[in-house]
């Protein structure tokens, strides 16, 4: 049986997966079956599975090759494993996603999805119209600019306290995981975004207030226990615009916009550390993945201007006589 500790994270886990990616139940199931078994081996290890190394998982992936099981199925839970351990770097469980640099059984490691510049302002031009009312419109538009234009974790961003956007300013401190502080730079249409909406919401501050309800100390409050809007809600609202704007909403998520922006800095020739500081990675090597957008880049920037590169490439076209 797995831990009391690996039983609630792999619960959590699984909240997380229906509410942002629609999970059926079926798919569901099956992460539940692969990682409570993962974890039951894990005890026989000696170890958790929410503790688990590099090696104690390659030293499962060994034993399920040494069982018989089939690759596909092998390759089904390491992707599991992946999924989990991804989420708990995210969450801030583990400085570490120890599933990085394990390639599964005959696969390549997957990449994380992006959009193009092209997809994200269509995103960004149609969550400014998203909404009943004006309020909430200006709080849409200004949801997708700050994660856009910094990059935030979902569950930084819906906690932002209001104070920290207060004066207009230029950098954005943010509180990461493991109580680390980063800053991150605002771009002009974000602080334009920000000052709309805190119009709005000091507004409906000030008629909470005559009502006798308390003051929030958050950018996007709500009425929950948490008193601020709930990364479900932000993955339900993400999930209605990419659908408005004509994208599949398969294809979109607060994650893949945090992606969005690693991959469209990196392209435009932003330096990987300076990536890795904004995103609060404490590993370079959880960076290292956007550099998958620069492979066609690079090559095609070395067949282009390469001497060497151009005399091969004129050498295949010449005609064999």
């Amino acid at each position: 049986m797995p831990s009391t500790g690996d039983a609630r994270a792999i619960s959590t886990f699984l909240d997380a997966i229906a509410a942002e990616n629609g999970a059926a139940r079926n798919t569901l199931l099956a992460y539940g079956r692969d990682l409570s078994g993962a974890a039951d081996w894990m005890s026989d290890y000696g170890s958790t599975l929410s503790e688990a190394d590099a090696t104690a998982i390659e030293s499962y992936l060994v034993a399920l090759d040494a069982d018989g099981l089939a690759r596909s199925t092998r390759a089904r839970r390491l992707s599991a494993l992946k999924q989990f351990f991804r989420f708990a770097y995210d969450e801030g469980w583990r400085s570490d996603n120890p599933t990085l640099r394990i390639d599964g059984p005959g696969r390549a490691a997957r990449l994380p999805g992006t959009l193009t510049e092209a997809e994200v302002r269509t995103l960004l031009d149609v969550a400014r119209d998203h909404g009943a009312d004006q309020a909430t419109r200006a709080r849409n538009a200004c949801l997708f600019e700050l994660l856009y234009a910094t990059g935030l974790r979902v569950s930084e961003l819906v906690s932002l306290p209001d104070a920290a956007l207060r004066g207009a300013p230029q950098m954005l401190m943010v509180r990461g995981k493991g109580g680390k502080d980063r800053l991150v730079p605002l771009s002009d249409p974000a602080r334009a975004a920000v000052a709309v909406w805190l119009t709005h919401r000091d507004k409906a501050e000030d008629l909470a207030k005559g009502a006798g309800k308390p003051a929030s100390k958050f950018l996007f409050p709500a009425r929950g226990a948490k008193g601020h809007m709930t990364r479900e809600r932000f993955f339900g609202l993400v999930k209605e615009i990419a659908a408005r704007a004509g994208i599949d909403p398969a294809r979109v998520s607060p994650h893949v916009l945090r992606h969005a922006f690693a991959t469209h800095l990196l392209a435009g020739g932003a330096d990987l550390r300076v990536i890795q500081t904004l995103l609060g990675h404490a590993d370079l090597s959880s960076t290292e993945i956007y550099t998958h957008v620069l492979d066609e880049r690079l090559r095609t920037l070395v067949m282009e201007h390469h001497p060497l590169a151009r005399d091969i490439s004129e050498t295949e076209h010449e005609d064999p006589e």
